[in-house]
Order: structure tokens, then sequence, then C-alpha cells
């Protein structure tokens, strides 16, 4: 699928958030990326072969402070190559996408893996 068009199921998925998420979205960077590094699926996995759709770095809102205004800004990658390859349907594609991007909000918003998956978004 070309860029553009993974990018247009991103921006549906954003428009689809929860009113709660989408507040949350300043200050917040989202990108697409192709593929993971295999390193970094390594050190968050332990296996460099693990799949990863989505990825959230930086502070979460809960322990920003004020004085952390030179920080990087937070970022969330979501992986194009990964999520095509396991839901080459549209549909799938488009609903994996959306169930990514919150699973990833979610952490940036402070909650732990366990708390995402009581929501259903693991």
């Amino acid at each position: 699928m070309p860029r553009r068009a993974f990018e247009k199921l991103v921006e549906k998925a954003l428009e689809r958030l929860p009113e709660e998420f989408r507040q949350a979205l300043d200050n917040l960077a989202i990108v697409i990326e192709d593929w993971p590094d295999p390193a970094i699926v390594e050190e968050i996995t332990g296996d460099s072969e693990e799949v990863l759709y989505g990825l959230f770095t930086g502070t979460p809102l809960p322990e920003r402070r004020f004085d952390d205004s030179g920080d990087l800004p937070p970022v969330i990658a979501l992986y194009q190559g990964p999520l095509e390859e396991d839901f080459p349907e549209r549909s799938e594609l488009a609903r994996e996408v959306e169930i990514t991007l919150v699973h990833e909000l979610a952490h940036f918003m402070g909650f732990d893996e366990d708390t995402v998956r009581e929501y259903g978004y693991e």
C-alpha cells in the first residue's frame, strides 16, 4: 500500500479516537516507519524476531514536569510493514491501525501494559 493510503488509515483512526485521547495529542508526534529496528524490538521484547506494530517513546503524561520542556517530544511510531504483512485485508488493517494507535496512546497517557489489555487494546 502506498504510504499516503496508509497515512489516510491513520488519520481516520485519529478521528475515531475517544475525546480523552484526542485531548492528549498536543505535543505528541505520530510517525509512520516502514519496519522497527530489530535491536529495539529485541530490547523491548527480548526477541528480535517478535512482531511490533507500534512503539511509544518518551515521557508519559503523568510523569512529565514543567522542567522537561527541553526534552525531545514524545513519539508514537506506527510500523507499516508488519501491520500490512499481518493484516492484508484493508478493513482488518484499518482496525489494527486503530488498535495499535490507541494502545500506544494509552502508554503515552501513563497506562501500563496490563491496564491497556484490560481495555482490549493489546
